[in-house]
C-alpha cells in the first residue's frame, strides 16, 4: 500500500514538473571576476535541489559516523537489558514450575547483569523484583538467612510504592509460614491504612490473630473480610461462629466471660448459636443466671427461629436451669404448644419442670426424650440421670438403678 502511494505521488510530481518546467524560458546568471555564466532556470533548480539533497546526505553520514560509538554503547545496553529481562522471566517460569534452585540462580543472573551495567543499575523496580524473586525461592528452599537478606535489599530499593507493599505482605506471609505470629502482626502493623484493609492483608491478619490466640481480634478481622466478600456467605457464618466460640471458651472465670460477651459484635450477640454457646460456658463457670439472661431475648421470639437454632437454644437452656423462675415455665409451655412435635423443646420443658419440682409432668416428658434415639446422646443421658434423681426423691431405688444403668449404656 505504501509503495502504491509513493508511485502515485511520483507520477503527480512528474506531471506538475512537466507542466511548470516545460514552458519555463527563464535564465539564471552568475557573475564572478568579470565573467558571466548563464544557465537555464530549470537546470539551476535541479542543481539546487540536488545540492541540498547531497548536503543533507553528507551531514547525516557524518553524524552517523560520529554517533557510532554512542549507538554501539546503546545497543550493548539494550542487549544486556534484554538478557536481564529474559533471566527474570526464566526465574518466574522456574518458580511457578516448582524448581526453586533454578529460579534462584536465574534471579541472581538477572541481578548480576543489571548490577554490571551502570545504565541499568538505576532501574530500582527491576532490581527489587529480582530480589523478591530470589527471596521467594530461598523461602521455598527453607533458606531463611538468604531470604531475609534478599528481602531487606528489595525493601531498600522500593521505597513508598507498590513493590514495598508487596514485599511487606510477602514478609508477613513468610512469618506465618515460620509460625511467628508476632512478627507477622508487626509487619502488618507497618502497612498504611489503605493497604491494611486489602483482602490479602486481612487474610494474613486473621491467620496471625488465630495463631496468637487473639480470638476477639480475629473475629473483628473476619467480620471485615466477610464485609469485603472475602468468604462465601455460609463459610463466613461458620468462621464467625467458630471465632466467637474460641473467644467465649477462652474465659477462665465469670468476669472474663462477661467481658468477652460484651466485646462481641452486636451481630454475634444476636446469633442464637453463639448465645447458646455463651450460656453453656456460663453454666460451666457456675453463672446460670447470666446464661439465662443471654438466652431470654431469643426465647421471647422462639417462633421466628429455624429448627437448628431452636434445638441449640433448648440444649443450652437445660444447663442453666438451676434457680429458674416460674416465668420460664410459661415461655417453655408456650413454645411447646406452638411446636408440639419439637422434641428439643420438650426436653427443655421436662428439665424445667423437674427443676421446679413438678415431678409428674417432668417424668412424663423426660421418659419420652430418654427413649428417643433421634435425640443426642448427651441429652438422653442427662434425662436418664434426672429421672434417676426423681426416682430417688420418690424412694424407688429399683427404678433409680434402672435409670442409672440406661444412662451408663449410652455411649
Amino acid at each position: 500500500m505504501r509503495t502504491i502511494i509513493w508511485l502515485v505521488l511520483l507520477f503527480a510530481f512528474a506531471v506538475v514538473a512537466a507542466l511548470m518546467l516545460g514552458s519555463n524560458d527563464g535564465l539564471a546568471s552568475f557573475y564572478w571576476s568579470g565573467c558571466r555564466l548563464d544557465v537555464s532556470l530549470n537546470l539551476f533548480l535541479l542543481v539546487l535541489v540536488g545540492s541540498c539533497f547531497a548536503l543533507v546526505t553528507a551531514i547525516n553520514a557524518i553524524n552517523s559516523l560520529i554517533s557510532l560509538p554512542r549507538r554501539a554503547r546503546e545497543w550493548r545496553v539494550a542487549q544486556r537489558e534484554r538478557s536481564a529481562q529474559m533471566a527474570l522471566r526464566e526465574a518466574l517460569a522456574e518458580f511457578f514450575g516448582g524448581r526453586y534452585s533454578r529460579a534462584q540462580k536465574a534471579a541472581q543472573k538477572a541481578l548480576n547483569i543489571q548490577s554490571a551495567t551502570p545504565e541499568l543499575a538505576q532501574d530500582h523496580s527491576f532490581m527489587a523484583l529480582a530480589h523478591l524473586m530470589a527471596a521467594s525461592s530461598a523461602h521455598r528452599l527453607q533458606d531463611r538467612r538468604r531470604r531475609d537478606e534478599q528481602l531487606q535489599l528489595a525493601l531498600s530499593l522500593s521505597k513508598r510504592g507498590a513493590l514495598e507493599e508487596g514485599a511487606r505482605l510477602l514478609a508477613a506471609e513468610w512469618a506465618l509460614d515460620d509460625r511467628d505470629a508476632g512478627r507477622a502482626l508487626e509487619l502488618l502493623g507497618e502497612l498504611t491504612p489503605g493497604v491494611a484493609r486489602r483482602t490479602q492483608a486481612l487474610r494474613l491478619k486473621l491467620q496471625a490473630a488465630r495463631f496468637s490466640k487473639h480470638s476477639l481480634e480475629a473475629l473483628r478481622t473476619a467480620r471485615l473480610l466477610a464485609k469485603h466478600q472475602g468468604f462465601s456467605k455460609s463459610a463466613a457464618q461458620g468462621l464467625l461462629r467458630a471465632l466467637a466460640f474460641e473467644a467465649l471458651d477462652a474465659a477462665r472465670d465469670v468476669d472474663q466471660l462477661r467481658a468477652a460477651w460484651l466485646q462481641l459484635d452486636g451481630a454475634d450477640r444476636r446469633d442464637a448459636i453463639v448465645a447458646a454457646r455463651a450460656a453453656q460456658c456460663a453454666a460451666a463457670l457456675g453463672a446460670p443466671e447470666d446464661g439465662r439472661g443471654w438466652l431470654r431475648p431469643f426465647w421471647d421470639d422462639i417462633g421466628d427461629l429455624p429448627v437448628d437454632e431452636r434445638a441449640a437454644l433448648a440444649e443450652a437452656l437445660v444447663p442453666v436451669l438451676p434457680g429458674v423462675g416460674a416465668e420460664w415455665l410459661q415461655r417453655l409451655e408456650s413454645a411447646v404448644q406452638r411446636f408440639p412435635r419439637d422434641k428439643y423443646l420438650a426436653y427443655a420443658l421436662g428439665h424445667a419442670l423437674a427443676e421446679r419440682q413438678l415431678w409428674g409432668k417432668a417424668r412424663l416428658m423426660l421418659e419420652q426424650v430418654s427413649d428417643d434415639r433421634a435425640m443426642p446422646v448427651a441429652a438422653r443421658r442427662r434425662s436418664w440421670l434426672r429421672l434417676a434423681a426423681l426416682a430417688e426423691q420418690d424412694g424407688d431405688m429399683e427404678r433409680r438403678a434402672r435409670c442409672h444403668e440406661a444412662a451408663a449404656l449410652l455411649a
